[in-house]
């Protein structure tokens, strides 16, 4: 068999079009079963040339989770500065993480040294490597929403910060930290920053371009 059957098809597509960004989590833990099952699934992503850079670092211990939230909290609030009124108050009011809150964190990394010094495919895009780790973080996120947990991805943070908290040598890259759990009042209908009114899906027709660019496409109304 080539193809999926209709329903396997569609149990694809529902989750990628049910998947959200959760902040908000019960106090349930992830069972250990399905939590192997979902790394399982990040490090079965596709990687250029094979490489598979990517580490998982599996946070529980309620001081290193702290320790995160704190730099969080600090990243959060430069981020909000940066903004004037009224976005700053309507930045202020979106919650962008739920580290403590959540059971588990993950924080998935890319080692770039992988396979060195010849990864096949990565010899004049040499960034393929971090791509190579979003996939797996993709891979773990849809897991996550066939299995009705959570996922919530924290990217204001400090890298370097994060890298020293959780002991990740100099050389590896943070790119992904996620929490993980159970949602508090389940996954919404929509992206969360849409409720909030913080931004719209894009159409995707202005995106999708034949042959060459169309310069005078356009998907910012500004």
């Amino acid at each position: 068999m080539v193809a999926f059957t209709e329903a396997e098809r569609d149990a694809v597509y529902k989750t990628i079009y049910a998947r959200r960004d959760i902040r908000r989590f019960r106090n349930e833990p992830v069972p250990d079963e399905i939590l192997e099952r979902l790394i399982r699934a990040a490090h079965h992503a596709p990687s250029v040339g094979f490489s598979q850079p990517w580490d998982l670092v599996v946070v529980s211990d309620d001081g290193t989770k702290s320790a995160i939230a704190e730099i969080a909290a600090r990243a959060i609030a430069a981020a909000r500065e940066g903004y004037e009124e009224p976005e700053k108050s309507e930045f202020a009011a979106l919650k962008l993480e739920g580290i403590r809150e959540s059971p588990v964190n993950v924080c998935v990394t890319c080692d770039p040294t992988r396979g060195a010094p010849h990864v096949l495919g990565r010899s004049s895009m040499r960034q393929t490597d971090v791509y190579s780790t979003c996939l797996a973080v993709q891979n773990l996120w849809l897991a996550a929403r066939a299995e009705g947990v959570g996922v919530g991805w924290v990217s204001v943070l400090y890298p370097h910060e994060v890298r020293e908290t959780l002991g990740i040598p100099p050389h590896v890259k943070p790119v992904a930290y996620l929490c993980l759990g159970y949602p508090e009042d389940g996954f919404p209908e929509e992206p969360v920053l849409q409720q909030e009114g913080w931004r719209d899906r894009l159409e995707v027709e202005p995106l999708v371009h034949e042959e060459r660019w169309e310069d005078e496409r356009t998907t910012d109304d500004g």
